[in-house]
């Protein structure tokens, strides 16, 4: 080895020792120099050729020993225009990561038409029926028919359709409703396409705050007034392909704003009513996924004067019988005359109570109105007792002294 001198043990022969050779500026070791031997066994063979110690002078080069990160691959993604978040995150502190759905797209009618449905007919009836005897929040509240609609000229009237569509998505008929009022109470001169377009963003978001989606509603409704006033009739526009270029304004919302707006049957609205209640019934083989796919189906057999009252229909009896989650079967004529293939049993002692006048032998109830309720409360006057009585034994017992005289009438009325 070199820098190693080899030396035989004086107490084993058979032991070698091995002394680094001692250089004229290193000082000696101690130990060798009093003569000391050390006994223990060399643990290395001295065989082995050890490699050469590098030189003082020369240094290691660690930086080929350094980490470096692979370079990233950078992919730029398109940022597409959508309608609705899939989920929506309450609360100040959101997350900056949001999971969208695409808009949805107008998709074109089919080549060839799908099947009808066997005994469609039938179920069709049934629910009308049904939708004779029940009262549904769409009939009052619906988004195409807005509280505000009396003493509107028909230009400032289908833009209250239109922003009234474009809320409702996600949220129920009486709060569209009242989000509509509000905006029509809250914009100084009332609520129209000019006075919209430059109402403050605030003034506009205190009154539709209760929707769903309310923040990303506040710029869709505010850019829709602006495209219409920038239109030369300053007017809804009447053709599907326009609708749909608003932001926030899909095929459904589109096909009402049409049906409502401008009495234009071009198509279904498509709701997620409709699409639940067609796909429970059977009537899209295989079942459809998206409201666009059940429109599809649905225009190209059922027939077209049907395509308007169809969607206010099931949207009815979607709210209130085929509910989505725990469906009242048990009241149902289509479940009774077992023509819904999706029937369930239920069990109507855990299930809120539904008011309805349909009977299943086909009659329906006519609507009672409730008439108010008068209620007259007599305050009298403090009466003496004769000594010795109780107030409930002066009752009893008819030993009042004085006379009870009226001392104010209070009339309470309830519906």
């Amino acid at each position: 080895m070199s820098g190693l001198r080899p030396t035989r043990s004086s107490t084993n022969s058979r032991v070698t020792l091995l002394h680094p050779e001692t250089k004229p500026d290193v000082k000696p070791d101690v130990a060798a120099t009093n003569g000391f031997t050390s006994l223990r066994r060399a643990t290395r063979s001295t065989t082995r050729t050890e490699p050469e110690a590098s030189s003082s002078n020369s240094t290691l080069d660690l930086s080929k020993y350094s980490y470096v990160e692979p370079a990233r691959k950078r992919v730029k993604r398109e940022v597409k225009t959508e309608d609705e978040p899939l989920v929506e995150v309450k609360g100040e502190h959101a997350s900056p990561v949001r999971r969208r759905k695409e808009k949805a797209a107008y998709l074109p009618a089919r080549e060839k038409a799908h099947p009808e449905p066997p005994k469609w007919r039938e179920q069709y009836a049934l629910i009308e029926r049904m939708r004779a005897g029940i009262d549904a929040p769409v009939d009052t509240m619906g988004c195409e028919r807005p509280l505000t609609m009396a003493n509107l000229d028909e230009k400032t009237l289908r833009f209250h359709i239109l922003i009234s569509l474009m809320l409702s998505s996600q949220t129920k008929d009486a709060v569209t409703s009242q989000a509509v009022i509000n905006l029509h109470e809250s914009i100084p001169g009332g609520l129209t396409a000019a006075t919209l377009a430059t109402a403050p963003e605030s003034t506009v978001a205190d009154a539709i705050n209760k929707v769903g989606f309310w923040r990303r509603k506040t710029e869709y409704i505010r850019g829709a007034a602006r495209a219409i006033v920038a239109r030369p009739d300053g007017d809804v526009p009447q053709t599907i392909e326009e609708l749909c270029e608003f932001k926030g304004v899909g095929p459904k919302m589109g096909f009402l704003a049409l049906q409502a707006a401008w009495n234009i049957n071009a198509g279904i609205g498509v709701d997620v009513h409709v699409h639940r209640i067609t796909n429970r019934l059977k009537w899209h083989k295989p079942p459809t996924k998206t409201p666009e796919d059940t429109r599809v189906n649905l225009e190209s057999w059922l027939p077209p004067e049907l395509h308007r009252p169809i969607n206010p229909l099931l949207v009815g009896f979607g709210q209130v019988i085929c509910l989505p989650v725990g469906p009242r079967c048990d009241i149902c004529l289509l479940g009774q005359q077992k023509l819904c293939p999706s029937r369930v049993a239920v069990n109507p002692a855990n299930r809120k109570e539904v008011a309805y006048r349909f009977t299943a032998d086909g009659d329906v109830k006519p609507k009672v109105e409730a008439k108010p309720k008068v209620e007259i409360a007599y305050e009298q006057d403090e009466v003496d007792l004769k000594p010795g009585l109780q107030v409930g034994q002066a009752d009893r017992e008819d030993t009042l002294q004085g006379e009870a005289t009226v001392g104010a009438v209070s009339v309470k009325l309830e519906p």
